[in-house]
């Protein structure tokens, strides 16, 4: 982490990263592609998620989620920022000259070999089915369908872990304190995500929220009443209601997940 001098009011508190671990600036060219920025609108143009607009461009880094190259050992030949995710990345070369990104694991450093395989190391980035990972051993990047790719744990200082193993399934505990039911046969990477003080952050001023692409908060109470549920009335008024979404949707408690088809696979809500 890096602080700044005060020489304004935004700096006084504004924190950073010193990107002292990276080791290239620049991204592997047959790895990007172009970013297409919604501005938080649907493909019918109608805004789906509010305060979403402007940025920085940057472009889309390919990270290989999958990591279906088995049994062929990879090098770490640079850690590298990634614009798009909170995580770094690490490049790594493969021994027929392949080159992929994947999600840097705390502790991975130049040089290393990860491997994606049943019989690998228990050893960060090495790629491992639930089945063969010991109970307690901290996981990230977990897959939900059989080769489907990670979709769980893939953000900056998470990590999962495997609580117990009955029959087909791993109970894997998730960073929200949830506890799910996932495959035997769906892999994971070993490890913690790396850059662990991203929480720490301190954006310091509104205008690098505006950077990351958000745009303003503007509160309800403060709308009229076309604009919001509790827009309007004299002077500052809830109007009695609820408080609720623009939407109308209950803001506090109110359950919104409808997918009862895997409902079953959650052992322990996060909310509990």
């Amino acid at each position: 982490m890096k602080t700044y001098n005060p020489t304004s009011p935004g700096r006084r508190f504004q924190t950073g990263h010193d990107f002292s671990e990276l080791t290239k600036k620049k991204p592997e060219k047959g790895l990007i592609c172009m970013l297409h920025r919604t501005g938080g609108r649907n493909n019918s143009g109608y805004v789906t998620t509010a305060h979403r607009g402007g940025g920085a461009a940057h472009k889309y880094r390919i990270i290989d989620f999958k990591r279906q190259k088995f049994d062929v050992p990879g090098k770490v030949i640079a850690l590298e920022y990634d614009p798009n995710r909170s995580a770094r990345i690490a490049l790594i070369q493969y021994l027929d000259g392949e080159r992929t990104y994947i999600l840097a694991p705390n502790g991975l450093k130049i040089g290393d070999t990860v491997i994606s395989s049943d019989k690998a190391d228990v050893l960060p980035g090495n790629v491992l089915p639930l089945s063969v990972i010991p109970v307690g051993t901290a996981i990230h990047n977990v897959e939900l369908k059989i080769g489907g790719g990670g979709k769980l744990v893939r953000s900056a200082g998470g990590a999962a872990q495997i609580m117990a193993k009955e029959g087909e399934y791993a109970q894997v505990r998730l960073p929200s304190g949830e506890v799910r039911l996932v495959s035997q046969r769906c892999h994971a990477t070993i490890g913690q995500v790396g850059n662990l003080d991203h929480e720490n952050v301190s954006l310091g001023k509104a205008g690098r929220t505006r950077y990351l692409g958000w745009t303003p908060h503007v509160r309800g109470m403060a709308m009229n009443p076309v604009d919001h549920p509790h827009g309007g009335g004299e002077g500052r008024s809830k109007g009695g209601n609820h408080p609720q979404s623009r939407t109308g949707v209950l803001a506090k408690g109110y359950k919104t997940r409808t997918n009862k088809r895997t409902q079953r696979f959650i052992i322990k809500d996060r909310r509990k």
